[in-house]
């Protein structure tokens, strides 16, 4: 199983990636291909700041709400293409990212070693 503090590391690093993401790999053209990920990405690291683990500073959200936020944003990027008609232009970041997001929270530790 992942441990906490890793998950948290991964989920810095991962939504600077996808707030990146976009401008990187040069779909970012003011539509919901380029917005999509920009904000998993901010929704990331504001749940991540507010989530009871080592990284936190807020430390409001469980450990168990903050994996069912990933899973829930990690569907909405792997369906994004087809609900939003990006598909035939970029899709396959949406699905990678979107895939790490239900697999990365069915892996984590369900409860963290802070106490807040």
């Amino acid at each position: 199983m992942i441990p906490t503090r890793v998950h948290g590391i991964i989920d810095y690093l991962v939504a600077i990636i996808l707030i990146l993401a976009p401008f990187i790999l040069g779909f970012a053209d003011g539509t919901a291909a380029q917005w999509v990920p920009i904000l998993v990405g901010v929704l990331t690291i504001v749940s991540s700041l507010l989530t009871r683990y080592e990284l936190g500073a807020l430390r409001v959200i469980p450990m168990v709400g903050h994996l069912w936020i990933d899973v829930v944003a990690g569907v909405l990027l792997v369906l994004s293409p087809w609900l939003f008609g990006f598909a035939d232009r970029i899709w396959w970041p949406h699905v990678l990212f979107g895939i790490m997001y239900i697999v990365i929270p069915t892996l984590t530790q369900r409860r963290s070693p802070v106490v807040a």
